[in-house]
Formats: C-alpha cells, structure tokens, sequence
C-alpha cells in the first residue's frame, strides 16, 4: 500500500531512491541512521526483493540494523568486510563545501567510523540541510559518562578560544532520560550559532579527555545529493564544485513509512 508523504518525507524518499540507484551488486555499503537513511534502507529493500541486488551493508547503529534485517539486506560488520565501496548516510547541516554536521540521530561515532572506511561518502539531505555556515544546528560531541563534569569544564574553556557565535550546551535528554548512545556513551549539544573554523573547531574538541567524537565530518562527504519539494533533485559534486539539477517524476511512491 502507498502511503502519502507530507513534502518533506517526499523530498527524503526522492534523494534515498536517487541514492539506491547508485549501489550496485557486489558492492560493501554503509548505512547510515536517520529518517532520511532509513528511506534509503527501503529503497535498497526494494531492490534486493525485486532484482536480486546482492550486497552487504554495515549498519551504523542497531536501529538501522533492525530495518536492514526487515528489508531482507545482508549485513556484516566492520571487520569482517574490512573496506567499503560506499557509504549513504544523511547529514543534519551541510556548507558549500560540503562539511557537514551529524549525530542528530545520536549514531555520529558509528557514522565517522563507517564514513572513514569508505572509498565514498553520499550524503542525502532535504533542502532545508543547506546552510552557508555551519552551526545552527546543534553540534554533537559524544562524551565517556565518566567525569563528564570535569569534561564540561574544559570543553568551555576551549569554546572561549573558538570563532563561534554560542558557546551554550545541554546533555542531551530523551523522554526525562539522559540519552545513551549504542556505545553507552552521552551527547553533549553545542549551541553554537556559527562556527567559523569547522576543522580548528573539531580537532580542539577532540583534544579534551573525555570527548569521544565530534559531529563535524569535514572534508569526508564526496556528494550531496539534495531533495527539494518542487521534486527536483540536485546532486553536488565536492571534486568539483558543481551541481546538476535532475527531476523525479515520483515523488512519495512505493517506499512508506519509511522513518521511524
């Protein structure tokens, strides 16, 4: 049964089946976590039902694991493929040249790891992703539970030395509970407004014991490829700063429900 998609959904269901057709039998795949990944988990459902598509994807957390296994896709860990032809994931914001921020989702240990380990990384956003400059969107750095006060304090003392707008930040909560990530680990949400100097920014982070991982993958995303309402779909290029702008005549077909 086809489910309507409200034009958001519609514009995430468009990218993700742009996305699918990318992937090829034979290949090792990345998956990555979120609504607009996990249409693409459909997508590539589809096809291994309908064409026989035979690959092998490394989720990126278990709730994309638990879709893939619904949708009939073989997985496999890491290690046992050892490299990735190409990693889908979807991005929380992303600059013109194509930095993006992750971890809305709460997977951006994962996300980086698998997005590393790939020769490509695609990443499939709706318009409103598109920023000039990074930071609107909250910033996730993912912290040890252990002298997470001692963290905080330092992670401030680097903010100061920062170019960015806010230096505000919250533990990220989910239904009156501290949120834990697949690795037991917590998220810290950066308020930052504007960050200046994404790669300053995320390997001072980094340098702070305690600090797990950052949200910033600078430098690691290839393509875009960008929904909008209109049904237009436009697939940007990092190597070469271009885009070619490509109509889907399907908007909202046979991939329903897709997030969860």
């Amino acid at each position: 049964m086809t489910i309507a998609l409200s034009p958001i959904d519609a514009a995430k269901h468009a990218v993700a089946e742009r996305a699918s057709t990318l992937v090829v039998s034979g290949m090792k795949v990345g998956l990555g976590t979120g609504s607009t990944a996990a249409f693409l988990v459909k997508c590539l459902g589809e096809r291994v039902r309908a064409e026989g598509l035979d690959i092998v994807c490394v989720p990126t957390s278990v709730a994309t694991a638990e879709l893939a296994r619904e949708e009939d896709i073989r997985l496999a860990t890491l290690d046992e493929v050892g490299w990735l032809d190409l990693t889908v994931d979807g991005a929380d914001e992303f600059d013109p040249a194509l930095n993006l921020i992750k971890g809305g989702g709460g997977a951006l240990l994962r996300e980086k790891i698998v997005a590393t380990a790939s020769n490509r990384m695609i990443a499939i956003v709706d318009a409103s992703k598109q920023v000039k400059t990074l930071g609107a969107y909250p910033l996730p750095v993912e912290v040890l539970s252990f002298g997470m006060d001692a963290t905080k304090a330092l992670l401030e003392k680097v903010l100061k030395t920062q170019d960015v707008d806010g230096r505000r930040f919250e533990l990220r909560c989910r239904n009156g509970k501290i949120f834990t990530t697949d690795e037991g680990n917590h998220i810290l949400d950066l308020h930052l407004d504007r960050i200046g100097n994404a790669r300053d920014l995320a390997l001072a982070i980094n340098q702070i014991p305690g600090v797990v991982e950052n949200g910033l993958f600078i430098g690691m995303c290839d393509t875009i490829i960008l929904g909008k309402i209109d049904g237009a779909v436009e697939t940007i290029l990092a190597s070469k700063g271009n885009s070619e702008i490509h109509r889907t005549e399907r908007m909202g077909g046979d991939c329903p429900a897709a997030a969860k």
